[in-house]
């Protein structure tokens, strides 16, 4: 009797992509995907060989032309696997192999794209900015440059002109953005007057934008809350043993969504019961860890973190193999918090939940500031105004006598 035909082994790669077809297997390995999760990916390739052959194409006329091409042909006959997205895995091996066509030279840079391309460089040395929020704060500066007067350099900026701007943003956007805008334009400002771009430092002209609030005190989840989120993880499943270390270091040690999906498994001193965070503006900070924390994590590692080389503690359980980004942070805290039947639920609520406890145990603020890594007290005061009741004995009685 024969071995049985697995649905792998009958996908048959013909045409002109068929020399491509065991390093793409192996790369699917490699990148987590189980035998039969790799079908849809080699099917893809198949159909994409097929496409090439029928058009006398090779790899090497694979321009981002001939993909759109190939992909709005697919798309009429086929609901699944026509973007770009599902076909990054395949072009990647292609390229690595050096089978496609050589990139167009780029454009001639603007004195634009110089620009912003310094203050880039500044925001990340000089500010220590994350790469998320560099390109952020990029973007709404060039739509801030290109918003400027017709003819106007940057030399020639005015209060008058950042005015407009912001007035302009806050018309058309929400609060929110606004004030994102607002601080990427101040940041830019900033830089112009450093690299003597700018004669006055103009960053004072773009106003803070304000926005009502229903509450503007910290809100944290009472203990039925967090133990409701925490059981809300099935440590039976790999998935749910992730999960439960996910949401035990961001709620006893309050990190931020950020510095979870950045923990490494160097930053762990498993004999000295301490972790490296890495904290923004590059700072770094010992915290020591807890056992309940570190067991969950020992955990994970053991029973639920998929075999690979990357170094990234928090892994995606499903191909392809990758750290947890921010967003895939606060998605899981979200999904858990569905699970308990709880509100939605961010992840910095999960960091807010800490502070609050320690003001409710009388922790002194400035030890929450070290705990929370906070660089100025400032940020730490906020959480003074939750203990309502000892804010009570700091009330004043109102004065005697009648109003008018």
């Amino acid at each position: 009797m024969g071995k049985p035909v697995t649905p792998v082994s009958e996908v048959v790669i013909m045409g002109p992509l068929a020399p491509f077809a065991p390093r793409f297997r192996a790369a699917l390995a490699d990148a987590g995907y189980a035998p039969l999760s790799t079908v849809p990916q080699l099917r893809l390739m198949a159909h994409l060989s097929r496409w090439l052959d029928a058009r006398a194409l090779t790899p090497g006329d694979l321009t981002a032309e001939q993909v759109a091409a190939y992909l709005r042909d697919r798309r009429s006959g086929h609901s699944q696997m026509h973007s770009r997205r599902a076909l990054a895995p395949l072009l990647g091996v292609l390229a690595s192999e050096g089978a496609l066509p050589a990139e167009p030279s780029a454009a001639p840079e603007s004195a634009t794209d110089r620009l912003l391309a310094a203050f880039e460089q500044y925001l990340r040395s000089e500010r220590g900015l994350a790469a998320s929020t560099t390109a952020a704060y990029v973007a709404r500066t060039r739509r801030f440059l290109a918003g400027l007067p017709a003819g106007r350099t940057v030399e020639a900026i005015t209060a008058r002109d950042v005015t407009a701007a912001v007035l302009a943003e806050s018309a058309t956007r929400s609060v929110g953005a606004a004030q994102y805008f607002v601080a990427a334009v101040r940041a830019f400002l900033r830089f112009g007057h450093l690299e003597g771009l700018l004669t006055h430092n103009l960053s004072g002209a773009a106003l803070p934008i304000t926005g009502r609030r229903r509450s503007t005190l910290p809100q944290g989840l009472d203990a039925s809350a967090v133990r409701a989120l925490l059981l809300a993880c099935d440590r039976r499943e790999r998935v749910g043993r992730r999960d439960y270390a996910l949401l035990l270091v961001l709620v006893r040690l309050g990190l931020r969504a950020s510095e979870a999906a950045g923990l490494t498994l160097d930053d762990i001193d498993w004999r000295a019961g301490e972790i490296v965070v890495h904290g923004k503006g590059r700072r770094l900070d010992r915290l020591p860890l807890p056992a309940d924390v570190g067991a969950a994590i020992a955990t994970y590692l053991r029973q639920g973190r998929p075999a690979t080389e990357r170094r990234e503690v928090f892994l995606r359980a499903v191909a392809p193999l990758g750290p947890l980004s921010r967003g895939s942070v606060s998605l899981a805290v979200r999904r858990a918090s569905r699970r308990a039947g709880l509100p939605p639920i961010g992840a910095h609520r999960l960091r807010h939940t800490l502070a609050c406890a320690m003001v409710g145990a009388g922790v002194p603020l400035p030890t929450i500031g070290g705990v929370l890594r906070h660089r100025s007290l400032v940020s730490t005061a906020t959480y003074a105004r939750v203990d309502i009741e000892a804010l009570r004995r700091l009330a004043r009685p109102w004065p005697a006598g009648t109003l008018g």
